[in-house]
């Protein structure tokens, strides 16, 4: 992987922070010792409030100032950063701002790669978004859930290619510092009803039936007001919400997973899911619905429990199970430790993304 490609942009123009944002600066860390990497974000957003995590050496961060996703600053700004580093390669995280990319993109040989990372919903293939998806050399996609989607949702120019790059986890836990088989219960993510805090919390109800102590972690800062208000009207009603610890968002996430050793994650979808991976990465013993990637996973050889989709008592029934053969559980899930280190590896995904770069 020793050859240096053309320059190339990562753009990520949400200002939020999540999943996709943090995978945009991964992913410019990685790419950095083989291309001059320049990130383009939202002035005033996560990404651009963070630079000086990753800006420096052999990547550049420019900010553009905008208000809606159809924006002459996008389109001027990010026409003038293309001039300015003879840019050829594009990866972008992202898909309402790309209608003003089209025109970003006139004229400029430039080559486009879409990296998919969440599930959608509303089709593309109308006459404009045609047009615009025309453009695209490759659609990437972090699994084979989202790889299906992007091929039912997404229109397709007659040289557009597709593949799967699985994320790649960085994590090698040095060692389960919850070596008790006192339940350690752990939730990471944004909390939003999507992500399932709600039915994690409601699933706990039996252990307290069944007198069995548990304490709960769950880390994330909210989505929003409204999720916020509908969270903590619910945790009010909590008889148990002493066993519960609400964090909001930190940045030693790992001291977390090192303190615990049920991860359970009801989540309602997920296009990747980096944090279940990193559960699954340090041992931990994983609970989720029978949805998208987590049936994928299961294909995949991980030792993990799924139930029925959004199905609290079938989520309370193995969290009881797993809880009364803990010892078992956290042997059992000691294989997904290596098997984490081999699929998803970031030697195997970076060398996928220099594969496709000019």
């Amino acid at each position: 992987m020793d050859n240096i490609r053309s320059n190339t942009a990562i753009i990520c123009l949400s200002p939020n922070l999540g999943g996709m944002e943090l995978s945009t600066i991964k992913l410019a860390k990685k790419l950095s010792p083989y291309t001059r990497v320049i990130v383009i974000a939202k002035e005033n957003g996560f990404i651009a409030k963070n630079s000086n995590e990753y800006v420096g050496g052999n990547i550049s961060l420019e900010k553009i100032s905008f208000r809606s996703s159809l924006s002459l600053s996008i389109i001027l700004k990010t026409r003038d950063i293309i001039k300015k580093y003879n840019i050829k390669n594009v990866i972008f995280f992202g898909a309402s701002e790309l209608k003003s990319l089209y025109f970003s993109f006139l004229y400029f040989d430039i080559n486009l790669i879409i990296r998919h990372g969440t599930t959608k919903t509303k089709s593309k293939k109308n006459g404009f978004r045609r047009l615009i998806y025309n453009r695209v050399n490759y659609h990437v996609s972090t699994s084979k859930h989202i790889f299906n989607n992007v091929q039912k949702i997404i229109p397709f120019g007659k040289a557009t290619k597709e593949c799967i790059i699985y994320p790649s986890i960085k994590y090698s836990p040095s060692q389960n510092s919850n070596d008790s088989n006192d339940i350690r219960l752990l939730h990471t993510g944004r909390i939003t009803e999507g992500k399932g805090q709600l039915d994690a919390i409601k699933a706990c109800k039996t252990l307290v039936e069944n007198d069995i102590y548990f304490y709960f972690n769950i880390v994330g800062g909210y989505e929003n007001e409204k999720d916020k208000d509908i969270f903590l009207d619910f945790y009010k009603t909590v008889s148990y919400k002493n066993s519960i610890n609400i964090t909001g968002h930190v940045d030693n996430v790992i001291d977390f997973i090192e303190h615990s050793n049920i991860f359970i994650f009801p989540s309602y979808g997920e296009g990747f899911g980096n944090s279940f991976v990193e559960a699954l990465s340090a041992g931990l013993v994983c609970i989720c619905y029978e949805n998208t990637t987590f049936k994928e996973f299961k294909k995949l050889g991980f030792y993990m429990h799924i139930v029925e989709d959004r199905s609290i008592n079938k989520l309370q029934e193995k969290l009881l199970y797993v809880a009364q053969n803990i010892a078992y559980e956290k042997e059992k899930s000691k294989k997904n430790i290596d098997l984490v280190k081999t699929l998803f590896n970031e030697e195997k995904e970076t060398k996928k993304y220099l594969d496709i770069l000019q």
